[in-house]
């Protein structure tokens, strides 16, 4: 998608090419380790492939992506992966992570959005395979969506509980099987806001 761009190499100091390590050099031993191993290195998936075009809480859309015109659903998610992929290896790290709703389109049912979650793993397990980039981590999203307004874990309505408490199986459940280094819980919206975790007197 990017055939222009090589992989980013170590040059030294002196380098002069602004597509190049000038000080990290991941292979230079230190005590022992390399310094891949020092540093272990990860692309954050949602901010680098899913940043909905730049926009964020302060404005709207800043950049375009190419690669995703005339794509949706599962196609896209695979055209992301594709493009994360080629960027990871050009890059040269060795790790990614990422949340479930960035890598899989949500479905129309919660049984649609577990199947979406499978396919994409199974997807991003032959990129893994293909290019020795492994996850680092993997977490679920029990945030962006309304349903999340007051909480995941700490909703009032047994309903929304349940939907994040099948999220959280289902991620820990792909995040075993892409050889995930930890997994991770994001309370972006827990504690909500009661009569029951609320000092009135305050």
């Amino acid at each position: 998608h990017s055939p222009e761009v090589k992989k980013i190499e170590y040059k030294g100091p002196s380098s002069t090419d602004p597509l190049s390590f000038r000080y990290y050099n991941a292979d230079e031993v230190i005590l022992g380790k390399p310094m891949r191993e020092w540093l272990r290195f990860s692309v954050c998936f949602w901010h680098t492939f899913t940043g909905g075009g730049g926009r964020d809480p302060f404005g709207s859309e800043t950049y375009s992506r190419p690669w995703e015109e005339g794509l949706d659903g599962l196609d896209l998610a695979k055209r992301r992966i594709d493009v994360a992929f080629e960027f990871f290896t050009k890059l040269g790290v060795d790790y990614y992570c990422f949340h479930d709703v960035d890598v899989a389109p949500e479905g129309a049912s919660l049984q649609e959005t577990l199947n979406n979650v499978d396919i994409m793993a199974d997807y991003m397990l032959e990129k893994q395979k293909a290019t020795g980039v492994n996850l680092l981590w993997a977490t679920q999203n029990l945030f962006s969506h309304p349903r999340y307004m007051n909480g995941g874990m700490t909703n009032p309505d047994v309903h929304v509980f349940c939907y994040a408490a099948a999220q959280i199986q289902k991620v820990m459940d792909i995040n075993h099987k892409l050889g995930g280094q930890n997994h991770v819980f994001w309370g972006g919206r827990e504690g909500y806001q009661s009569l029951l975790n609320t000092d009135i007197k305050q």
